[in-house]
């Protein structure tokens, strides 16, 4: 997935980077769409009315004798997507993008958000709100200087910042006479009072032994054998992301949209195990599977979610180490562990380990991507089908693949928002159509369909660009210099322990060629049936080392502003590589099986090299869905396939109708089966 949300992952990255970092000056220029000059106001019909909600939030700040308070846009598990009842920064502006932090004073309230949404807060926000174009702690922080008094205090909820964000946000602050007060109980809250969503209550299960490569006493010694073996000897490991806690302890639920996960912390020393979490949502069997009646090194203690705090404080008074991943720890616990008690890394030791797949969940993960290929050719073939008549749109394509999913076995629905996105709506890296807001699918414009799912032995994601009818001499050029990218990083052979920055510009290196380039991230890590967006995998400046038994997707493109969008986008495994001589060698085995449009490729321009892997892939592909459209019947689709995954040569490719390789592949099967 081109990383519009960035799952389980702790900052705004790649694309948005890139849309951030590029304003246009026309937008910028643009007249705001409220009139709030006339009395009354001139706003649109979706504006949301927050003058109840801001009088009633700055009586709390009031209270707390603050001068402002800041309402970021997350959770206090740095989640990519958060539940309702976390949505606080959208309950108070009325505006529900997914990226942008609020600001309230005694006198105004502002909003700061990046170019995709300005429109959309337009829309939603009453004059209430000032909407600023920047993004960053500085504009942020300039804006705060010149609205609060000297001596005036900004108050936080520290479960909602970062480490990270609190030291930008306290070195920004110093000198200036003014600073920041941790407040735990979250001022929004208290306004949003029973209005709140609920806290989820669905039960947290197990997942069966089928579907995980340890038990969770095996993941549990594994860590525990980290700790021993470390030279600075911690006493235990703070757990703060959601997916360490249900990686740990192969434990599944639904609090978070697109993500298999619970709220939970994990407190894991050499002598015991403390789950925070609410107990309740637990039957008496998964209690009987976690050990939870006795206590012990193998027993898991259940403490309340919201005690946390407390408990992380009484603990740190001991003769302790904490060992952290500073990349997720929030600053609500981070502060209440003395300095030297910690242990900081950027990652945790589980995160570190969870990358790294045994053979077990390779295979998983392998099966999860065959079956997740048939729902996508699937789609791909009645996209075929339909779209000439132009009974297709964005979000109806959204739904249906989505639909196909759903019918795999094993499937537990999409593990992001599909990106549904024809001709110059491609070019919106982050755009997913809504059912009031979509374009027609037409076989005169190129389509991208950037979709995964999640099964309980794996997640998936995967990317396709296609064109139906006849595509220009540059999108043919600038789609198969997109697939040589991919291919050129896929059959990349390079040392054991490289940095994926390091090997990132051989996906780029086509387009470099004719001055072309893409503003996003190369790829990222997935897990099995847990985040989309795995970390620390992947290709960028704060990615771990390459390792065997790590997945990565590899997701080259191409955007022209206004016109068209193109990315590639496959899941590989890191396996060892063969090479002519000894040496600890990697490379990638990709295992997605969706073939490219062949439409859309210009052979002429791959070398060799690239033809010949291309067609091994094809090849692969063939002998892994092939059987699996079979045994299901779905000739249409096997007949497609086939056509599909038909060898190129750097001669004209040869061209089968449809029709006749349908008719082939039924007589194959009747032969075969009869």
């Amino acid at each position: 997935m081109a990383w519009a949300h960035w799952g389980c992952c702790p900052w705004l990255i790649l694309f948005c980077a890139y849309v951030w970092s590029h304003p246009t000056p026309v937008d910028l220029a643009r007249e705001d769409v409220r009139n709030c000059s006339t009395s009354p106001p001139h706003l649109p019909v979706t504006a949301v009315n927050t003058t109840v909600r801001l009088t009633a939030l700055r009586q709390k700040i009031q209270a707390w004798n603050l001068s402002a308070y800041i309402i970021p846009d997350t959770d206090a598990h740095m989640s990519e997507y958060i539940g309702r009842h976390d949505e606080r920064r959208a309950w108070i502006t009325g505006f529900t993008g997914t990226a942008g932090v609020a600001v309230v004073t005694l006198r105004k309230a502002a909003l700061w958000t990046d170019s995709r949404y300005w429109t959309q807060a337009e829309r939603q926000m009453d004059c209430n709100w000032e909407l600023h174009k920047e993004v960053g702690t500085t504009p942020i922080v300039t804006w705060l200087l010149d609205e609060i008094p000297s001596g005036g205090s900004v108050g936080f909820d520290p479960f909602l910042f970062s480490i990270d964000s609190w030291k930008s946000y306290d070195l920004a602050l110093q000198g200036s006479n003014r600073q920041l007060v941790s407040i735990t109980s979250n001022l929004v809250d208290l306004v949003w009072g029973s209005e709140r969503p609920p806290v989820p209550s669905q039960p947290i299960y197990a997942l069966q032994e089928a579907f995980t490569g340890s038990t969770w006493q095996e993941k549990v010694s594994g860590i525990r054998s980290q700790m021993q073996a470390h030279s600075k000897a911690p006493t235990a490991v703070l757990l703060s992301a959601l997916d360490e806690t249900a990686w740990l302890f192969n434990l599944r639920s639904n609090d978070i949209p697109y993500n298999p996960f619970f709220y939970s912390y994990t407190l894991l020393t050499n002598s015991s195990i403390r789950l925070f979490v609410n107990k309740s949502r637990f039957s008496p069997e998964t209690l009987q599977y976690l050990n939870s009646s006795c206590i012990g090194p193998m027993c898991v203690q259940l403490e309340d979610y919201s005690q946390v705090r407390d408990s992380i404080q009484a603990y740190a008074l001991e003769d302790v180490r904490i060992w952290i991943g500073t990349s997720y720890t929030m600053y609500g616990l981070y502060e209440v562990i003395p300095k030297e008690k910690l242990l900081a890394d950027t990652y945790s030791p589980v995160m570190v380990t969870k990358a790294v797949k045994n053979s077990k969940e390779q295979a998983l993960l392998k099966a999860s991507h065959v079956r997740d290929a048939v729902a996508v050719i699937r789609y791909l073939v009645w996209l075929e089908k339909n779209v000439p008549k132009g009974t297709v749109d964005e979000f109806s394509g959204a739904e249906l693949v989505d639909k196909f999913r759903g019918e795999e076995n094993f499937s537990s629905g999409p593990s992001f928002q599909t990106i549904s996105a024809s001709g110059l709506n491609a070019a919106l890296a982050h755009y997913s159509p809504t059912k009031e807001m979509h374009r027609t699918l037409s076989s005169d414009e190129m389509y991208l369909v950037d979709s995964g799912g999640q099964y309980w032995d794996g997640t998936t994601d995967i990317t396709r660009t296609v064109h139906w009818g006849t595509p220009s001499a540059f999108q043919k050029e600038a789609y198969t210099r997109v697939l040589m990218g991919n291919i050129d990083l896929s059959r990349l052979i390079f040392p054991a322990a490289t940095s994926g920055r390091m090997v990132e510009a051989f996906a780029r290196k086509a387009l470099w060629d004719i001055g072309l380039n893409y503003g996003h991230g190369t790829g990222h890590g997935i897990g099995n049936f847990l985040c989309v967006h795995e970390w620390p995998v992947g290709f960028q400046s704060d990615n771990i080392k390459m390792a065997k038994g790590m997945f990565t997707s590899i997701e080259p493109g191409y955007y022209q502003d206004g016109e068209f969008g193109i990315r590639l986008e496959d899941i590989a495994l890191v396996v060892e590589a063969k090479t002519k001589y000894p040496g600890s060698y990697l490379t990638f085995e990709v295992v997605s099986f969706v073939p490219y449009d062949r439409n859309l490729i210009d052979v002429s321009l791959l070398s060799p090299e690239q033809l010949q892997y291309l067609n091994h892939y094809y090849q692969t592909i063939r002998e892994k869905v092939a059987p699996e459209l079979q045994n299901r019947q779905l000739l249409e689709e096997l007949a497609w396939l086939q056509k599909h995954t038909e060898p190129l040569s750097a001669n004209a490719p040869h061209s089968t109708s449809l029709a006749s390789a349908l008719l082939a592949t039924t007589l194959a099967f009747l032969i075969q089966n009869s």
